[in-house]
C-alpha cells in the first residue's frame, strides 16, 4: 500500500491500493478535523469529466459508463460530502461555488495520483521516466532544455512535462508535490528550498514600438518613464523595477500587469504602453515592430533551479539532478 498525504484548505489525501489487479486510489478528506470522508480518484474523475463537459450524457460518452451509472456516482459523492455540487438545468449541469472547489481540489488530487503511478511504474525502467518542471520565461531556459537534451540520449524513454507561470503559480505546484523542479527568477527560502543558479543573468530592459521617440535613446533611465504607460508582471513590479526605480518607483505608472511578455508585446506594439521585461524574451530585430533599450543603471536579474529541501526524487529525476549539477557545477549553491 502506497500512503500519500497532500495538505491544502481543509483537506489531505489518502492511499494507493491493489485488489485483485484493480488499482483503487483512495482520497481521504478532513474536513476541520472533525469528520473524514473517502472516495476513490475513479469517482473524481467522473465528476471532473461532468465539469468539463457541463453534459451528463457527453460525459458518460467520454466515459465509456452509462448514464445512470454515472449519475449513480455523483450522486453517491454529494451525499458523502453533505454538499450540493451541480445545479441541474434541463440541457446542462453547472457547477455550484462547492462544487467549483471540489474541481480545483480534484485536479490537484487526479494529477498527484497519476504522477505517482507513473513514477511506481518508471522505477524498473533504467532508460526513462517522468519529469515535472514549472518554468517562469527567460532566454535561459535554454540552457535547461539542453541538459534535457542530451540527457535524453542517456534516457530515450525519457518524458518531460512542463508548467509555466510566475513564482506564485509554480512554487505552489512544487509544495503540494506535482512538480519536481520550478523555475523562479528570484532567490527562494533556504529553509523550504534548495537550488541552483543558472549560468548567467537576464538584463532588464524596455520593449517598445520601433518607431517610437524613445529608441533613439541607448539606454532608458528612470526619468524617461515618469509619466508614461508601463507594462510588467505583477511579481517584477513589486520586487525587480524597485530596486532599480529608488525613491522614485512612486512616480511611474503601471497601466496594466500581464503574466506572459508576449501578450504584453502586442499592446506595446499598439502604443499602448511600454513593457519592463528581460531582454531575448521577444522578437525585437529591426522589421520586427518592436525595439528593445537596456536600463541604466543596469538592472539584472538571477534565475534559479529550485527543488524542496528534503525532497524525495524519483530515480530518473534524482539523475538528471545529478547532470545539472555537474553542469551548473560553478554555480551551484548547496545553502543559499
Amino acid at each position: 500500500m502506497i500512503v500519500i498525504f497532500c495538505y491544502g484548505i481543509s483537506w489531505a489525501c489518502g492511499s494507493v491500493q491493489a485488489r485483485n489487479n484493480d488499482r483503487r486510489i483512495l482520497v481521504s478528506l478532513n474536513f476541520d478535523g472533525r469528520s473524514r470522508i473517502q472516495m476513490e480518484i475513479k469517482t473524481l474523475r467522473y465528476f471532473l469529466a461532468v465539469a468539463r463537459e457541463e453534459n451528463m450524457t457527453r460525459a458518460a460518452e467520454n466515459l465509456h459508463v452509462t448514464q445512470p451509472t454515472l449519475s449513480k456516482q455523483l450522486k453517491s459523492l454529494e451525499d458523502e460530502l453533505g454538499k450540493k455540487l451541480f445545479v441541474r438545468h434541463s440541457f446542462s449541469i453547472k457547477l455550484t461555488d462547492e462544487g467549483v472547489l471540489l474541481r480545483n481540489r480534484a485536479e490537484d488530487l487526479v494529477s498527484m495520483a497519476d504522477k505517482i503511478e507513473r513514477e511506481f511504474v518508471s522505477l524498473d525502467d533504467i532508460t526513462g521516466g517522468d519529469l515535472y518542471f514549472g518554468l517562469a520565461e527567460s532566454y535561459q531556459i535554454g540552457f535547461l532544455a539542453r541538459e534535457i537534451s542530451r540527457f535524453k540520449e542517456s534516457y530515450p524513454g525519457l518524458q518531460y512535462h512542463i508548467t509555466s507561470g510566475d513564482t506564485e503559480q509554480v512554487a505552489e505546484k512544487l509544495d503540494k508535490g506535482l512538480l519536481d523542479f520550478v523555475v523562479l527568477c528570484e532567490k527562494p527560502n533556504p529553509s523550504k528550498y534548495e537550488a541552483i543558479m543558472f549560468p548567467e543573468s537576464d538584463i532588464w530592459g524596455v520593449v517598445m514600438p520601433e518607431d517610437d521617440p524613445l529608441t533613439e535613446k541607448e539606454v532608458i533611465r528612470v526619468d524617461d518613464l515618469i509619466g508614461l504607460p508601463l507594462f510588467c508582471s505583477r511579481q517584477s513590479w513589486e520586487n525587480d523595477i524597485p530596486r532599480w526605480a529608488e525613491e522614485k518607483m512612486a512616480q511611474l505608472h503601471l497601466e496594466g500587469s500581464f503574466r506572459l511578455a508576449y501578450n504584453a508585446s502586442m499592446f506595446a506594439k499598439e502604443h499602448l504602453g511600454y513593457l519592463l521585461t528581460f531582454d531575448k524574451l521577444l522578437n525585437t530585430t529591426p522589421g520586427s515592430g518592436l525595439a528593445f533599450r537596456p536600463l541604466e543603471p543596469a538592472l539584472e536579474t538571477r534565475l534559479y533551479l529550485v527543488w524542496k529541501r528534503y525532497q524525495t526524487f524519483s530515480p530518473i529525476a534524482e539523475r538528471f539532478l545529478q547532470r545539472v549539477r555537474r553542469s551548473f557545477g560553478a554555480h551551484t549553491q548547496n545553502k543559499l
